[in-house]
C-alpha cells in the first residue's frame, strides 16, 4: 500500500476525524490548527446514526458511551401554548432501524475524545498556533504556507491538503470561491445548566423542540445526563460579532415572554448565554487538484437539521475510504470524492433551510405542518429521513 503525506487544516470535529481516519489507513498526517489551545466552550451536538456509526467504527464507541445521552424521542410543542404537536422516534427505534444510535453530546466531550485518539497516533503531527495563509496545488504535490504565533513563516508540502477550517475557510478560497458566507437572518443563543434545575416535565431523557413564528427552542441532556443543553433561535436583522458573543439573559427572556410557563422556566435556568449568527454558503466545489474540503469549509449548513458535525464526519470517512489504496492519481480520487459528496451536501443544505421555514411558519402553514406531524406519527417522522440517517461510508 502506498502511504501518503496529508496536511489537514483545522482541528475542529471534522479535521480531527479526518486526521484520525487517514492515519488509520496508514497515511502520515500533519494537522494544523490556528488556535494555541482547545477551549471547553461549546454547545451540544447531535450525532445521528450516519455519524455515530463512523465514530464507533473508528473505535471511539466505549469512550463516547461514557459521555453521551441517547434520547428516547423528540417531543415537538408549540412555544406559546405548550401544546404537544407531535413526536419523532429516537432511542431503540432509531438504533434498530439504522443499526447505530442517535446520540447527543457536549462538543467539548467529543472534541476531547477525538483529540486523545489523534494524540495517540504516532503518524499524526498536531501543530498548534499556526495560521494558514495560502495553499497551492501542483502536478506532483500540494503546498501550504503558515504563519506562527511568533510571526515565523513556514511552507509545508504534502500529497494533498484537506481544508477543514470552518465557515470562513481560507482553503476554500484556493478553489476559486471567494464569496463570503451569507447571513440568514437568525442568531442562536446557547447555554448549558445542571439538569437538576430543569422543570420536572422537561427533565426527561428526551429532546424538546418548541416551534413558533419568531423562533424556536431545542433542549436535550448532555454530559452523560448531568447537564441540559439549550439553544434558542431568534430572528434578527443583523448578525452578532464572533462565535461566542455574550447575551443578556433578560433580553432573551423578554423575547420569549409569551412562551408557555414550562419553557419560560427552562429558559430562566441559565445565568449566562452566548450568541452566534447563522450563515450558510452554497456547496459548489469540494475539490480541485490536490485540495479537498469537508464540513463547514465546503458547505456551511444551517442547524435546523442538526447535521453540521455529521456531514463533516461523513466526509472525513469518505475521503479516507477513497484514499485507502491510492494507486490512481490524487486529483482523480479527489474528483471522485467531490462527485460522491456534492449532491448529498446540497440536499442537506436545502432540507435545513426548508426546516427553518417550517419551524417558523405563520399560523396557516403551521396548522398544516402540525396535521402532517400527527398523521405521520413518531416512527413515520423518523422514517422520512431514512435517506439521511442510513448513510454508510463507501468500503
Amino acid at each position: 500500500m502506498q502511504h501518503l503525506s496529508v496536511a489537514v487544516v483545522g482541528a475542529g470535529i471534522g479535521g480531527l476525524t479526518a486526521a484520525l481516519a487517514l492515519a488509520r489507513q496508514g497515511h502520515t498526517v500533519t494537522l494544523i490548527e490556528r488556535r494555541t489551545g482547545f477551549s471547553e466552550v461549546g454547545a451540544g451536538l447531535q450525532l445521528s446514526p450516519n455519524a455515530s456509526r463512523i465514530l464507533i467504527k473508528l473505535g471511539l464507541g466505549p469512550a463516547l458511551r461514557r459521555v453521551v445521552t441517547e434520547p428516547e424521542r423528540v417531543v415537538v410543542r408549540a412555544i406559546r401554548s405548550g401544546k404537544r404537536i407531535g413526536e419523532v422516534a429516537l432511542g431503540a427505534f432509531m438504533r434498530e432501524r439504522f443499526e447505530a444510535p442517535y446520540w447527543v453530546v457536549h462538543r467539548a466531550d467529543l472534541q476531547t475524545i477525538l483529540l486523545d485518539a489523534v494524540r495517540s497516533e504516532p503518524s499524526i503531527r498536531l501543530v498548534m498556533g499556526r495560521t494558514v495563509e495560502s495553499v497551492e496545488t501542483g502536478p506532483s504535490q500540494a503546498s501550504l504556507t503558515w504563519i506562527s504565533a511568533g510571526g515565523a513563516q513556514e511552507t509545508l508540502t504534502a500529497a494533498l491538503v484537506v481544508g477543514a477550517d470552518g465557515v470562513w475557510s481560507t482553503v476554500r478560497q484556493q478553489l476559486g470561491d471567494r464569496r463570503p458566507p451569507a447571513y440568514r437572518g437568525t442568531i442562536a443563543w446557547r447555554s448549558t445548566f445542571e439538569r437538576s434545575a430543569a422543570p420536572a416535565e422537561l427533565a426527561g431523557d428526551e429532546t424538546g423542540l418548541w416551534l413558533g413564528s419568531q423562533g424556536h427552542v431545542v433542549h436535550y441532556p448532555i454530559a452523560g445526563g448531568r447537564l441540559v443543553n439549550v439553544v434558542a433561535i431568534q430572528r434578527n436583522p443583523t448578525p452578532v460579532q464572533g462565535w461566542a458573543a455574550p447575551g443578556r439573559r433578560e433580553d432573551l427572556l423578554a423575547r420569549y415572554a409569551s412562551a408557555a410557563p414550562a419553557l419560560r422556566e427552562l429558559l430562566a435556568c441559565p445565568q449566562e448565554w452566548l450568541r452566534w449568527s447563522l450563515f450558510d454558503h452554497p456547496a459548489e466545489r469540494l475539490a480541485k487538484g490536490r485540495i479537498a474540503l469537508l464540513g463547514d469549509a465546503a458547505h456551511p449548513v444551517l442547524p435546523f437539521l442538526a447535521q453540521g458535525a455529521a456531514m463533516a464526519i461523513e466526509e472525513a470517512a469518505t475521503l479516507a475510504s477513497l484514499l485507502r489504496d491510492p494507486q490512481s492519481d490524487i486529483p482523480q480520487l479527489l474528483s471522485a470524492y467531490e462527485k460522491q459528496r456534492l449532491g448529498r451536501a446540497t440536499r442537506v443544505q436545502k432540507e435545513a433551510r426548508t426546516n427553518g421555514r417550517i419551524y417558523h411558519a405563520g399560523s396557516l402553514v403551521a396548522f398544516g405542518r402540525d396535521r402532517v406531524m400527527r398523521h405521520l406519527g413518531s416512527e413515520g417522522m423518523t422514517k422520512r429521513y431514512g435517506w439521511l440517517y442510513g448513510f454508510r461510508a463507501p468500503e
